[in-house]
């Protein structure tokens, strides 16, 4: 089965030192949690590198966009901290919109934008109930904003100074381990029953980024997660995959997620990511990745990113130019209506995963680094 690696090559990162001397330290202990040891032995130090070198760079047309968004977003802050208007899924939302900071190189407490991912950040920890499970007080909520919202903390450990950070990412990940299913796999109430794609890449995301924190995770959920991903590949389609296993609904998004699910659980070069990638390809260029078009390219993008080359340029060159043509300027703020096709998002998650998916090659979260 596949174990946890470290990515294959890693950009320098800001204020990530305490994160990798963690890192570093949990791989040293080699306790029963995690192998160390890769799943393909490492090629020689003379070898050629096995994801071309990154070209594609942030340009300053689009780095005003994504200052301009990080901007609008402030502006879509409450006086609680979180960035919604309506009670439903406010830890998800708020998740989303501290990435996309995050992704553009701002942390808690410093800078233009640091007093609103302070406040970003305590709302999110004021969610953390005390069984682990993060959810408003009020409010809908579900599997699906505790994965996004575990992918966060665990992307905030290494920025935060706030020493609340790590007990309720540890508890966060130990509710995750306890919902798992006997196929792998969850669904969106945090207990144990039936499973479906959407939530379990986020369980498995979020186990990856909390891995790369230094927490711990037990290899068998990681193994049992793998082979449920992989039993929704669609037997009918040319590298889909479905919703729930057999289901026979392949997608854009659906496979998106799949593919980059099983990438970060170090299956770099599986057939699956290959045929995954051909897929999401062919069903852009066919027009058919509307639905779900927000959710399908925050996976969509950091996938084609880990296969790098000319695959990613091409990918990023061709989302870059549609959301660039997309914005809508006021002022200074800029923002994106969903591009969904009326499928219930709104401007603030379409503008947070629009604003991160454009800040990619700045190289600031580990899970978006190679």
């Amino acid at each position: 089965m596949p174990k946890f690696t470290t990515p294959r090559t890693r950009q320098p990162r800001r204020k990530w030192q305490a994160a990798a001397l963690l890192l570093a330290a949990a791989a040293l202990a080699a306790g029963i949690f995690f192998s160390i040891r890769p799943i393909m032995a490492d090629p020689p130090a003379d070898s050629p590198p096995r994801v071309a070198q990154d070209t594609v760079q942030v340009d300053a047309p689009t780095e005003a966009a994504i200052r301009g968004a990080l901007r609008y977003l402030t502006t879509q802050q409450m006086p609680s901290g979180s960035f919604v208007h309506d009670e439903n899924h406010q830890a998800a939302l708020t998740a989303y919109a501290l990435i996309a900071f995050m992704s553009a190189g701002e942390v808690p407490g410093e800078g233009e934008f640091g007093h609103t991912v302070t406040q970003g950040e305590d709302f999110l920890l004021d969610c953390c109930r005390p069984d682990g499970y993060i959810a408003a007080a009020t409010g809908e909520n579900n599997m699906y904003g505790h994965g996004i919202g575990t992918i966060c903390l665990a992307e905030m450990y290494g920025e935060s100074t706030n020493p609340a950070v790590r007990p309720k990412l540890e508890r966060a990940i130990k509710l995750i381990v306890s919902c798992q299913n006997a196929q792998g796999g969850w669904r969106y109430p945090p207990k144990i029953g039936d499973a479906d794609l959407s939530v379990t890449v986020l369980q498995v995301v979020a186990l990856r980024a909390a891995k790369n924190a230094g927490i711990d995770v037990p290899q068998a959920t990681i193994d049992r997660a793998v082979d449920y991903v992989k039993s929704c590949r669609d037997r009918d389609s040319a590298g889909g995959f479905d919703y729930q296993p057999g289901s026979l609904q392949p997608g854009f998004a659906r496979t998106a997620a799949a593919i980059y699910s099983l990438q970060v659980c170090g299956l770099y070069d599986d057939p699956m990511v290959a045929a995954g990638s051909n897929y999401l390809r062919d069903a852009r260029d066919q027009g058919q990745w509307q639905q779900y078009f927000t959710y399908g390219n925050f996976y969509a993008a950091p996938a084609e990113y880990m296969i790098g080359g000319a695959e990613w340029t091409d990918w990023y060159n061709g989302i870059h130019d549609l959301l660039m043509s997309r914005k809508i300027t006021q002022g200074d703020q800029t923002y994106w209506t969903p591009m969904d096709g009326g499928a219930g998002v709104n401007s603030v998650y379409a503008t947070s995963v629009y604003t991160m998916i454009l800040s990619m090659p700045f190289h600031y979260i580990p899970l978006y680094q190679r």
